[in-house]
């Protein structure tokens, strides 16, 4: 939610006094009513014709809803066919069927007064019977109050029509004006306040405000309704009351779930309001609310909807130990650390503060040497992994460390610290955890690819699979991921959320367009633009919030049902996304890709990362390329740009295709991704490139292709002799150029 910033002179002032001067006008009314095209609060109308009700549940208002439920659930769309006549609510009531009476029908299509007549003239035929008229000569009759009717009211005393003064008296006499709001109000997308406490009602109109300003969820105003239901059953003059566990609890009790957590999300945004954000106002307490401290998320992935994160002190029963954990952790947060770090450190002083309720050990004095050697042998005990157990450890040794280094407390002992040997090694990988070819060949068929109910499935399967990319990064591509090079090789850039920086990939010509018609897809839902390439579908009214990498899960675990994908074994496949960035590396090793290039491609911080697909390397390939001289078709120095965003990506795909296409006479410096438009002519191709390990193959080629002009013109085909004269031409630049490279300063041109 979004606080608006109060004046620095009313920060001191009440909560009351704060909601007075931040909640706006529009919001300052007891009855809202949003804007028929806000994307927020306003839900879409019924499915039935003619119904003005706004949706409740299947696409239906609710009066057809309990109809529907009420013909037993049939098929919606027999439902919708028919119907039935229009529900109770702001419908024209029909008037008495004799001409120039306005009063509301009784009986018969009569009014109460003419039916009246009717039956004392004997119940004569329509066409027999002519009634009186009930109207005094020059006088207009007064209507009902109700602004949709128009009906008659029938005696002075009364100020509606007989229906809506019979529907008015079960209400047991509400005032007038209420009863007239709560009709205009049936059936729309509106919020009462009404009848809330003067606080509660400002706290509510600054959540209306904070949900509008933020345009993130979609909140239709039934959830909001319940909330304030639930909000008048408790009792409470203002949110702040009740804790947010005390509310909670009414969240797992109650039917309904969602309601109570937007009123949760109220309470937070009031709370905020009044105690202020950041460290001063976090730091100190039992419980740490990290989205109340701004600049301690990845920027990246800001917008990942994820639940609300909570650091949880009260574990540590130690007064002087959860001081100075809470000191460590916000030195920790605000230098970097991501908020997972800081989960698994608290975790681990945790642990480490039962081990000393356990020993008795209550002073940091009392830490040293052999007591930590008993922690030891106490998490090797404890249930869980070696990731698990090595992190409380290694987080425990950063943890002392920091005492030390920064003189928090100098009775630390100096024999409190681990030893290098201390962690045991993690057990080695036995079973890799590629994808087997006979299943990737059913995820990569495009039949199954085509099962995907959702476009943006399919695509995020694609870049996983044809990248390796990891499904953190694919999530959180921006809209404009697309760049290209000097060449025109389409590339993807990415941020590495492992690495915390951005990096690029190449992507051949397929993916690039699969790209473009998910950004069109995306426009034509948001066309005001939404800054991600892959937006949650539902609750998200600005479309800024990204999908998240659970959604995905959930929609591959479907997608491989539908497909019945299964292994050798005649299995279903169960796979997870990080699958594929394993089986994308060991297929380019098994392509014999160097694996230098292998780590580029994956954006691995070192080799030993790389060296869980293959063991070999080749890290000097790049060196060697880049101090021998290359030349182009017209004779000019090829350089690859070191600096820059594409500078890595640019030398893997150079790399690969050296790899990989390598000729008799040079190398082909066209993208893998493309096909060669020259067929076998790569003397003429702008793209061929050479240098001088080649010069023994330029000199014989050229003896060949001048004897080969030579035949030519004796025979009289003129064409050959002029399609291998530009050979001989293009042979002579490169190999003069060649010759004299270290003569003379010659053009460079770059290969990106």
């Amino acid at each position: 939610m979004i606080v608006t910033a109060l004046p620095t002179g009313r920060r001191q002032a009440g909560l009351l006094e704060k909601l007075l001067a931040t909640v706006r006008a529009e919001f300052r009314t007891e009855v809202y009513r949003p804007d028929p095209a806000d994307p927020v609060f306003v839900a879409p109308q019924c499915a039935v014709a003619d119904c003005d009700r706004v949706v409740a549940q299947l696409g239906l208002c609710n009066g057809h809803v309990i109809r529907w439920r009420q013909r037993g659930r049939p098929v919606l769309e027999e439902f919708l066919a028919d119907p039935g006549p229009p529900v109770r609510g702001r419908q024209v009531l029909p008037s008495c069927r004799i001409g120039g009476c306005g009063y509301g029908r009784f009986g018969n299509g009569l009014c109460c007064k003419h039916y009246d007549r009717w039956v004392r003239a004997g119940r004569p035929a329509a066409d027999q019977w002519h009634a009186p008229s009930l109207a005094a000569a020059g006088a207009v009759a007064a209507e009902c109050r109700l602004p949709f009717c128009s009906l008659w009211v029938e005696t002075p005393e009364k100020v509606f029509c007989q229906q809506h003064h019979d529907r008015w008296k079960r209400t047991n006499h509400r005032d007038v004006e209420r009863f007239i709001v709560d009709c205009e109000l049936n059936g729309t997308a509106a919020v009462d306040l009404r009848g809330l406490p003067p606080q509660l009602t400002l706290e509510f109109q600054y959540g209306l405000q904070c949900r509008a300003d933020a345009r993130h969820r979609t909140t239709p105003a039934r959830y909001v309704m319940q909330a304030v239901r639930h909000a008048r059953a408790a009792g409470v003059t203002s949110l702040l009351d009740l804790s947010e566990q005390q509310w909670r609890q009414q969240a797992r009790t109650g039917r309904v779930r969602a309601p109570v957590l937007l009123l949760i999300e109220v309470r937070d945004a009031v709370e905020l309001l009044r105690d202020g954000a950041g460290w001063e106002n976090e730091f100190g307490r039992d419980v740490w609310r990290l989205e109340r401290l701004p600049g301690i998320t990845t920027p990246a992935t800001a917008t990942v909807p994820r639940p609300r994160v909570r650091l949880h002190f009260e574990r540590i029963p130690q007064p002087w130990l959860r001081d100075l954990v809470e000191r460590w952790l916000r030195l920790r947060l605000t230098s970097g650390l991501s908020i997972t770090a800081a989960h698994t450190g608290l975790d681990a002083l945790v642990c480490f503060a039962g081990f000393l309720a356990h020993a008795g050990v209550d002073r940091l004095a009392d830490i040293d040497r052999p007591l930590l050697e008993r922690h030891l042998a106490y998490v090797a005990s404890q249930d869980g992994g070696h990731g698990l157990k090595k992190g409380r450890i290694s987080s425990l040794n950063l943890f002392l460390q920091a005492i030390r280094q920064h003189r928090w407390d100098d009775s630390l002992p100096g024999t409190a610290a681990f030893c290098p040997g201390d962690i045991p090694p993690a057990p080695a990988a036995t079973i890799s955890r590629r994808l087997a070819e006979h299943v990737m060949a059913q995820v990569e068929s495009e039949a199954n690819l085509d099962r995907w109910h959702d476009p943006a499935g399919r695509l995020v399967t694609l870049i996983l699979v044809r990248t390796g990319l990891r499904i953190s990064s694919v999530v959180c591509l921006d809209f404009d991921c697309l760049v290209h090079d000097g060449q025109g090789a389409a590339y993807l850039r990415y941020f590495n959320t492992k690495m915390k920086r951005e990096a690029a990939v190449p992507i051949d010509e397929h993916l690039e367009q699969a790209i473009h018609d998910q950004q069109r897809r995306v426009l034509d839902r948001w066309p005001d633009g939404t800054g991600v390439l892959f937006p949650r579908r539902h609750a998200n009214a600005s479309g800024r919030l990204r999908l998240s990498d659970s959604s995905y899960r959930q929609m591959l675990r479907r997608w491989l049902v539908t497909c019945d994908i299964r292994d050798e074994h005649g299995q279903p496949v169960h796979l997870t996304p990080h699958q594929w960035r394993h089986t994308f590396a060991c297929r380019l090793i098994n392509r014999d890709v160097p694996q230098e290039v292998v780590r580029v491609l994956l954006d691995h911080e070192s080799s030993r990362m790389t060296a869980h697909y293959a063991r070999i390397t080749d890290q000097t390939v790049r060196r060697r390329w880049e101090a021998a001289m290359k030349v182009n078709i017209k004779g000019e120095h090829v350089t690859l740009t070191p600096d820059g965003p594409l500078g890595q990506a640019q030398w893997a795909k150079t790399r690969y295709g050296i790899a990989t296409q390598t000729l008799p006479d040079g190398y082909c410096g066209l993208p893998v991704q493309k096909s060669c438009p020259h067929a076998n002519a790569c003397l003429t191709c702008p793209v061929f490139l050479t240098g001088p390990e080649f010069l023994p193959e330029l000199r014989d080629q050229r003896t060949r292709t001048l004897t080969l002009i030579d035949n030519a013109t004796n025979c009289g085909h003129t064409r050959t002799a002029e399609m291998n004269q530009q050979v001989a031409d293009n042979l002579d630049r490169m190999i003069g150029e060649l010759e004299n490279s270290h003569d003379e300063p010659q053009e460079t041109t770059h290969a990106g």
